[in-house]
C-alpha cells in the first residue's frame, strides 16, 4: 500500500507482533506497546491491527473466546487452538494445499488462501487434567 502514510506507532506493533510466536491479543499488544508510547490509545491499537490484517502485513485469528489474536507470520500455515486455554500455536506439518485443489475443483470462483485450524487440549491443559486427577485420586 503505496500511499499508506508511515506511523511509528504501527511500526512499533508490527515490530512487537515480529518479536512474538504467542499469537498475542490486542490488550497484550496494547499493554506492551504502551511502555514505548504511554499516550497510545487501546483504540489506535485497534485500528492499526485492522489496517495492517487488511493490507495483509499480519493475520488475525479467531479462537473461539470472543477474541482474536494475531500473527506476523502470514505464509500459508496452519494453528492449533486449544479448547480450554485457547492458546493458538502454528502446526509444524506437512502441505496440505490439495485440499485447496479440491476445493477449487467445486468452485467456479478462485481460491486463492485458505486457512486451516485445528481445535482440541493443548498439551499444557492436558498436564493440568492429568495432575488434577492424581490429586483427586
Amino acid at each position: 500500500m503505496a500511499n499508506l502514510k508511515y506511523s511509528r506507532q504501527r511500526e512499533s506493533i508490527k515490530q512487537f507482533l515480529a518479536s512474538r510466536k504467542d499469537h498475542p491479543t490486542a490488550d497484550t499488544i496494547y499493554v506492551n506497546i504502551r511502555r514505548e508510547y504511554p499516550h497510545i490509545s487501546l483504540g489506535t491499537v485497534y485500528r492499526n491491527l485492522a489496517l495492517l490484517t487488511d493490507i495483509g502485513e499480519i493475520i488475525k485469528i479467531t479462537a473461539g473466546d470472543g477474541v482474536d489474536r494475531y500473527d506476523y507470520d502470514t505464509s500459508q500455515h496452519h494453528h492449533f487452538i486449544c479448547r480450554e486455554c485457547h492458546c493458538v500455536k502454528d502446526l509444524a506439518m506437512e502441505n496440505i494445499d490439495y485440499i485447496k485443489d479440491a476445493a477449487q475443483q467445486s468452485f467456479h470462483g478462485l481460491i486463492e488462501r485458505y486457512s486451516a485450524n485445528f481445535y482440541g487440549i493443548c498439551d499444557e491443559c492436558l498436564e493440568k487434567e492429568s495432575l488434577k486427577s492424581e490429586i483427586s485420586s
